[in-house]
C-alpha cells in the first residue's frame, strides 16, 4: 500500500517590487484621475531639461549628449516614483478621512523622525467620537483634535493645562483635523508637524513624553484605522 505523502500548503509568494508598484498605481488611479498626467509630466520635464542643457553646453559631442539623456531619464523615473508615492499616500488617507481614528493611523504610520506619538488618543468623547491626540517632538507638544473645533475645544484646553503643569516653557501647538474650513487635511498632517520650529532637544523630547505618558489615563478604546486596509465608502 503506497504511503500518502502529506503536502504542506505552500505559502503564497509576496508580489515583486514592480508588481507592488503597479498595484499602488492602480489603487491611486481609482481615487486620483490626474495621477497619469502628473507622472507623465514628472518624467518628460527632467528629460527635456537634460537634453536642452546637453545641446547648449556640449553641442556636437555625442557621448556627452547621451550621458545627459541617460541622467534625464533616471531623473524622470525618480520624479515619477516621488509623485506616485505622494499621490498614493493622499489617496489612501482620503479613504479614511473623517472616520474616528484617522489621526491615529497617521501618527502610527507617517510620523517623521524625531517625533513621538501614539495611535491612541489622550482624550475622547464617547458620544460623538471626537478625540484629541498628542505628539511630542523637537517642536514641543502638539495637540491634534479630530472633529469639529466647537466640540473639541474643551478637551484641547484640558490637555493644554496638563502640559503647563510640567513647568518650564514647553511650546504647545494645536492642530485641528476635521470639517472646519481652516483645518489641516489628513494627508498633510505629518508634514505640518515638521514645519514647527524646534524648541526642545532630543533628551528633552523623551523626558517630556515620559512625563506626559505617566500623567495620561489609558482609554479602553479601539486603535486607529489602517488606511491601507480601509474599505472605500460607497456612493449613495
Amino acid at each position: 500500500m503506497a504511503r500518502s505523502k502529506d503536502k504542506s500548503p505552500r505559502t503564497p509568494k509576496e508580489p515583486g517590487r514592480l508588481k507592488q508598484m503597479w498595484q499602488v498605481f492602480q489603487m491611486t488611479r481609482r481615487y486620483d484621475s490626474n495621477i497619469v498626467l502628473f507622472m507623465i509630466l514628472a518624467f518628460v520635464i527632467p528629460v527635456a531639461v537634460s537634453l536642452l542643457l546637453a545641446l547648449l553646453l556640449s553641442p556636437g559631442n555625442v557621448i556627452t549628449v547621451v550621458l545627459w539623456a541617460v541622467s534625464g531619464v533616471l531623473g524622470g523615473l525618480l520624479a515619477m516614483l516621488i509623485i506616485l508615492g505622494r499621490r498614493a499616500e493622499k489617496a489612501a488617507y482620503s479613504q479614511i478621512e473623517g472616520q474616528p481614528g484617522a489621526v491615529g493611523a497617521v501618527l502610527r504610520s507617517s510620523l517623521k523622525r524625531g517625533w513621538v506619538g501614539s495611535e491612541m488618543p489622550v482624550a475622547v468623547n464617547g458620544k460623538t467620537q471626537d478625540a484629541v491626540y498628542r505628539a511630542v517632538g523637537r517642536g514641543g507638544v502638539v495637540l491634534i483634535s479630530e472633529g469639529p473645533r466647537t466640540r473639541t475645544t474643551r478637551m484641547v484646553d484640558e490637555e493644554r493645562r496638563m502640559v503647563t503643569r510640567l513647568g518650564g516653557s514647553i511650546a504647545v501647538t494645536v492642530i485641528s483635523v476635521g470639517p472646519d474650513a481652516d483645518a489641516v487635511p489628513l494627508h498633510k498632517l505629518a508634514r505640518r508637524l515638521t514645519r514647527i520650529k524646534p524648541t526642545l532637544t532630543k533628551a528633552e523630547v523623551l523626558a517630556v513624553n515620559n512625563r506626559l505618558s505617566s500623567m495620561t489615563k489609558k482609554l479602553p478604546i479601539p486603535k486607529g484605522v489602517d488606511p491601507m486596509k480601509a474599505r472605500p465608502q460607497r456612493g449613495n
